[in-house]
């Protein structure tokens, strides 16, 4: 079999700072200012690599809902699994990376604690919440609030149902209701709510998901309904990474100690 030439994600990640670049957005989306002071260079290279980077659909962007004029980057970690898989695969067709089925629950010793912010209150943390306790099947602990809480919208209902998850009876709580709690990572869906969210006690990890208010996309509950879909399969495939991540930590912790 003739060799042809390297995937190109090869070249791409290659480089190290488009490599420390992507791993930092996997962890948590950020704008621009932050990467240059997370990875410690200038302002116009961090940019180039970034639009190397969207360019290989590797790394996504979306205007900020708090403030038009910044930008949230984030991390397309799937491709990027998808796409090194497939490199091997380009190398020697031994190299398959088919998926082995993986638990996604961590380990069974003391519950990680998530807290899910937003605005409302009203879908994207509660459909957070409630597809963390669903795949970990309760392993994980997880409960999410809004800073200014509204009733539950139907459409959340509606797409966690056709999950086979019901949250219709799932009241709506206050991020103030959580302010002395103790959890290992408090993420936020929302803009706004990144921009005021409060310190919590023990240093929680914190990371950010900047997700666009799914019921601001039309003026009917028909009208939202496909965004709706959108968000749900998004918050989907986040929380599964942080998943196994957690699984990842625990069992790393369960060997060392």
């Amino acid at each position: 079999m003739k060799v042809g030439q390297p995937p190109e994600i090869l070249g791409l990640l290659s480089d190290p700072l488009r490599w420390q670049l992507v791993g930092e957005l996997g962890h948590s989306d950020r704008r621009v200012g932050e990467l240059v002071q997370l990875v410690g260079k200038p302002q116009n290279l961090v940019s180039y690599h970034l639009a190397e980077l969207r360019r290989a659909g590797i790394v996504s962007s979306r205007r900020s809902s708090a403030d038009g004029r910044d930008v949230y980057y984030r991390a397309d970690l799937t491709r990027c699994r998808d796409l090194l898989g497939d490199a091997g695969l380009s190398l020697h067709p031994g190299l398959s990376h088919g998926h082995t089925q993986h638990d996604d629950s961590p380990p069974r010793r003391a519950r990680p604690r998530l807290l899910f912010l937003c605005t409302g209150n009203s879908a994207r943390s509660q459909i957070a919440e409630a597809l963390v306790e669903h795949r970990s099947a309760g392993t994980v602990e997880a409960r999410s609030a809004g800073s200014h809480p509204k009733a539950l919208h139907p459409n959340a209902v509606r797409v966690m149902a056709e999950r086979g998850i019901d949250i219709s009876g799932r009241p709506t709580k206050s991020l103030t209701r959580f302010a002395r709690n103790r959890f290992d990572r408090v993420i936020t869906l929302c803009d706004k709510v990144r921009e005021i969210c409060p310190e919590f006690p023990g240093a929680p990890v914190a990371a950010h998901w900047s997700i666009a208010d799914p019921a601001a996309t039309g003026d009917t509950d028909e009208a939202t309904y496909p965004a709706f879909r959108h968000v749900a399969d998004e918050i989907d495939g986040r929380v599964a990474l942080v998943l196994a991540d957690l699984q990842t930590r625990q069992s790393e912790r369960t060997h060392h100690g």
